[in-house]
């Protein structure tokens, strides 16, 4: 391994051919990172159109950064894509699975199906040797059952071996977290694995390693994201007493990050996380705990859950009360449908969940957001939108800021002022200045503040 020419990159002689099974939102970042560091790679897609469109330089999802890389490497001829399993497998010495484990429809478990499907149509045509390396977030367990099928599927059997490879991206940094990672962990069975990902690897620099076994390897995304799904619902557990109190959550926040064993990132306080990542995860979690009997020890995920639920309900509560108790016939403006800035990710979106509990007691809401639009039009039709926040807010009772792109915490007060109904406004994410706008003459609310 491999049975191919080396390509060379500099002085670097790049030993292994990779493909990427997936080219979604984890796929698309990783196979154009990979081709960027100087390897050969082949993407695979069952999704004939999202294929054309790659094949023609254009990203299906919004990801600072991304597209360049697509397209250089495109160019380069170092990144092509296909739909054929065959093709990988006869191609690829190292194999990426990088599908979606969603949230089951009835339930809170995660659904591994595209992993199978994905492992039944690559094994048979795996004959020589050869790593497949699963990066998807997955319930503890899923790694070893998928290496027992991959032998027992693949012509050339104990050939091929599993690792276990997850990813710590974060959406609208996923390039930069690509190929400029915190930390590897590898989840191997064997010391072979180990090198061929070390190998794979070795172009990022001097990048923290963790070698471990399946088990560990599939905690640690999860154990990572429920940690930061703590920490947030923490800080919003204290906007809500601090409503109550007549505190001040952000200066509370402040001086709580002072304590470098607390510090200061994922506590800003606010609507919440939301996503394709955070929610389903801490709730898969919760559901494989309780299945090896241990739901007890993630029994407090239920409470970080209910209380990032209930700061979406609350914000709603806080535009309502600007408007005297009832939206009945009034016009409302959302700024944000993106779950975060810098995306166009809306699953699990706070802010359009928001928006249409708005819309359902009787508001007319308008929404803007600078990438996410098409994909807020068609989960949520019955709602209306803008081309630009002056759009949107034209003749608003209220306005309601959702999702922090920086475009809307550079608002000018003044100028937003001059085109709505009536200056009224809930900040949502706890973003602007709450004084500038309180001089301006907007009736100026926040969560978790005065």
């Amino acid at each position: 391994m491999p049975d191919h020419k080396e390509s060379v990159r500099g002085e670097r002689a790049v030993p292994y051919r990779l493909t990427v099974l997936g080219t979604g939102y984890l796929g698309a970042t990783h196979a154009a990172c990979m081709a960027e560091l100087g390897f050969e790679v082949l993407g695979l897609d069952v999704d004939h159109s999202k294929i054309e469109r790659l094949r023609r330089g254009e990203l299906p999802i919004h990801e600072p950064g991304l597209e360049e890389l697509l397209q250089r490497n495109l160019e380069s001829g170092r990144l092509r894509f296909t739909t054929s399993f065959e093709e990988a497998a006869h191609f690829g010495d190292v194999h990426f699975i990088c599908v979606g484990t969603p949230q089951i429809k009835d339930g809170y478990a995660a659904d591994v199906s595209y992993l199978d499907s994905v492992v039944e149509s690559l094994a048979p045509h795996l004959d020589r040797e050869c790593l497949v390396v699963g990066k998807s977030t997955v319930p503890v367990g899923t790694a070893q059952r998928l290496a027992d099928k991959l032998v027992r599927l693949s012509p050339a059997g104990q050939r091929v071996e599993l690792a276990w490879n997850p990813e710590f991206l974060r959406e609208g940094f996923a390039v930069q977290d690509t190929l400029r990672p915190d930390r590897i962990v590898l989840g191997v069975a064997s010391e072979r694995a180990e090198k061929i990902l070390r190998d794979v690897y070795g172009p990022l620099g001097e990048v923290p390693i963790v070698v471990t076994d399946y088990p560990t390897a599939e905690l640690v995304k999860t154990a990572a994201n429920a940690f930061l799904a703590t920490k947030i619902s923490f800080i919003n557990a204290m906007a809500e007493l601090c409503e109550t109190a007549g505190a001040d959550v952000r200066q509370l926040s402040q001086s709580l990050s002072f304590d470098e064993r607390i510090g200061g990132k994922y506590l800003n306080a606010g609507l919440g996380f939301g996503g394709g990542c955070l929610p389903k995860d801490i709730r898969a979690f919760m559901a494989r705990a309780d299945e090896l009997g241990a739901g007890q020890a993630l029994g407090f995920l239920r409470e970080v859950d209910a209380i990032n639920l209930r700061r979406r309900t609350r914000a709603g509560d806080l535009a309502r009360e600007l408007l005297g108790g009832s939206f009945d016939g009034r016009r409302v403006t959302v700024l944000g449908a993106a779950f975060k800035p810098n995306s166009d990710d809306i699953r699990d979106s706070p802010a359009l969940d928001v928006a249409a509990a708005i819309a359902r007691q009787g508001a007319k809401v308008t929404i803007y957001d600078p990438a996410a639009l098409d994909n807020a039009r068609v989960a949520h039709p019955e709602l209306d939108y803008a081309g630009s926040a002056l759009e949107a807010a034209r003749d608003a009772h209220v306005v309601l800021l959702l999702t922090e792109w920086q475009e809307f915490v550079s608002l000018d007060p003044e100028e937003l002022g001059a085109v709505v109904a009536a200056r009224n406004l809930v900040d949502g994410r706890n973003a602007l200045d709450a004084e500038v706008w309180r001089c301006a003459g907007w009736h100026y609310r926040a969560l978790g503040r005065p």
